[in-house]
């Protein structure tokens, strides 16, 4: 594994590979990242994966800071499993260069976009870098995150003629997914977390979307979750997987959630 800090040694060390995987990060390697490069690695000649704290895709200075880092343990993992090569650029190596910002459409301002105002727009703008750094045929990314997958899709796949490759949710055996932002959760968040993740899982099968009172149903669901684990849920939606309008019959959907527990904020899909 060739660790690369800048694009100029980027550039010189895959100049002569055209069929590259990318599997973009913010560290904290868990077994889900592990899985996308696992699906790199049987499609494509080489994999990259970069490790990126992206500042401008926070809401907070204070998210910022605390997000996970521990660099050497992931460069340890990632040894283990491989790779090919490891980009660990710094803020101004991304940013040092302006770019055209890109804005949201007013109707993919829901779910997260909704709650996290700027989010998405940092996200974008980072990955729109990136892949103009990077220019791989397949990026690899996870449905856990299935709204940033799906705006990334939206709005930069076609610019840079990329194929973004979907793969599924890992989760841990007390089904919740995992995630970088689980380290952040006490013992008794843990468990609160899981039993959201079981109910969530019975509350999809449970429920008829053709139900006229839909909507007021997840609202009774959203009050029951919120006075027995003392959480916060921002939204609990059942959304059409193609476009993420609301869930219609005879299609593929998804129940999506975001909620906070403690102090950390979790999302998740079913």
């Amino acid at each position: 594994m060739k660790i690369i800090r800048n694009i100029f040694d980027l550039n010189k060390a895959i100049k002569n590979f055209k069929k590259f995987g990318f599997v973009p990060t913010m560290g904290g390697i868990h077994q889900g990242h592990i899985s996308l490069i696992k699906n790199s690695q049987k499609t494509c000649k080489k994999t990259i994966v970069s490790i990126f704290i992206n500042p401008t895709q926070f809401n907070s200075k204070t998210d910022y800071k605390k997000y996970p880092k521990n660099i050497s343990r992931d460069i340890n993992i990632l040894k283990r499993n491989n790779i090919d090569y490891l980009f660990i650029p710094k803020i101004e190596e991304i940013y040092k260069k302006k770019n055209k910002k890109i804005i949201l459409y007013k109707k993919d301002k829901i779910l997260c976009a909704k709650f996290r105002k700027g989010h998405f727009e940092g996200v974008l703008n980072v990955m729109n870098r990136l892949m103009n750094i990077i220019k791989a045929k397949k990026i690899f990314m996870g449905e856990k995150d299935f709204q940033q997958l799906f705006l990334i899709k939206k709005y930069l796949s076609k610019k840079f003629r990329i194929k973004i490759i979907k793969c599924p949710t890992i989760r841990d055996k007390s089904k919740i997914a995992l995630s970088t932002r689980n380290n952040l959760l006490s013992k008794k968040n843990y468990k609160k977390a899981s039993l959201v993740a079981k109910y969530l899982i019975v509350l999809k099968k449970k429920l008829n979307i053709n139900n006229k009172n839909l909507s007021f149903v997840l609202k009774e669901n959203i009050k029951k979750l919120e006075n027995f684990l003392k959480i916060k849920i921002d939204y609990l939606e059942f959304r059409d997987e193609k476009d993420l309008t609301f869930a219609k019959p005879n299609k593929k959907y998804r129940l999506f959630i975001a909620y906070h527990i403690g102090n950390v904020r979790l999302i998740d899909n079913f």
